[in-house]
């Protein structure tokens, strides 16, 4: 069965792509069949995997619009483990012309029905605000997967994401679940980190993932060569916390699916 997790966090510098391109690199590693889907007009997660956005003469703004087929606008990342669904500048326009269209917010969702079984995993990378293509990502999805600094003003967004989130189930998704808080750019050194990451474990529990993101230069480095993180440096912390946060999600599933 496909698990459609998005990557979401209306804060931007908070480790969105760089989650969600290591984690789609990381469950292809494990032999899962993955799909990324990039719903940032930035295109990070497109350029991150190693294609060249400014080359695409098709992209997720034209699925969005019912311009082409997934089938027709996905491509191979260069590393050959999982496909993309790439995004580049054209994307910022979508959302001004998908207001007038009938069901917005489920375009993304209806779009990806006829390839969902050919994978185990999609994985949408959300863009950094709570707009039309944020919503049209946590419609699809199953659950949500919250990146996040362990700052004060972290913990103020996270509130309105956990709204927005309640908001959908209510009227949109009914199924969503949040998947888990994942704490991003960890410096142990930090005594407000440390504050804030007790007080997250206090208020969310077990929806806390144990694996931690720290802070690393190699992650940082990793886009501008095109691959990611545990393809370009498998040896640093950066990339040895990723494949720890790919063994935890695929854990947490094989313990829910035995607990069902």
């Amino acid at each position: 069965m496909t698990r459609v997790i998005a990557v979401a966090n209306q804060k931007g510098g908070v480790g969105k792509t760089t989650t969600a391109v290591n984690l789609a690199a990381g469950l292809a590693k494990s032999g899962r069949r993955v799909l990324l889907v990039d719903l940032d007009p930035q295109g990070n997660a497109t350029m991150g995997s190693g294609i060249d956005k400014r080359a695409l003469k098709q992209t997720i703004y034209h699925v969005l619009l019912g311009l082409s087929a997934v089938e027709n606008v996905r491509t191979r990342a260069p590393g050959g483990t999982y496909d993309v669904l790439p995004a580049n500048r054209d994307l910022a326009g979508a959302e001004i012309e998908m207001v007038d269209l009938e069901n917005r917010e489920v375009r993304l969702k209806s779009a990806l029905v006829p390839v969902a079984g050919e994978y185990d995993f999609i994985l949408l990378d959300c863009p950094p605000a709570l707009n039309l293509l944020t919503v049209n990502g946590l419609v699809a999805a199953d659950s949500v997967i919250i990146p996040m600094q362990c700052e004060y003003y972290a913990l103020e967004g996270l509130s309105d994401l956990v709204n927005t989130i309640k908001k959908v189930r209510a009227h949109l998704n009914p199924h969503i679940e949040i998947d888990g808080l994942l704490r991003t750019m960890f410096d142990p050194r930090n005594t407000l980190a440390q504050q804030v990451s007790a007080e997250l474990q206090q208020h969310f529990g077990a929806k806390v993932y144990e694996t931690i993101i720290p802070r690393n230069v190699r992650l940082a480095e990793a886009p501008s060569y095109g691959k990611p993180s545990i393809e370009f440096d498998p040896t640093c912390k950066g990339s040895q916390a990723y494949v720890a946060l790919t063994e935890e999600l695929l854990w947490r599933e094989a313990a829910t699916q035995s607990a069902a």
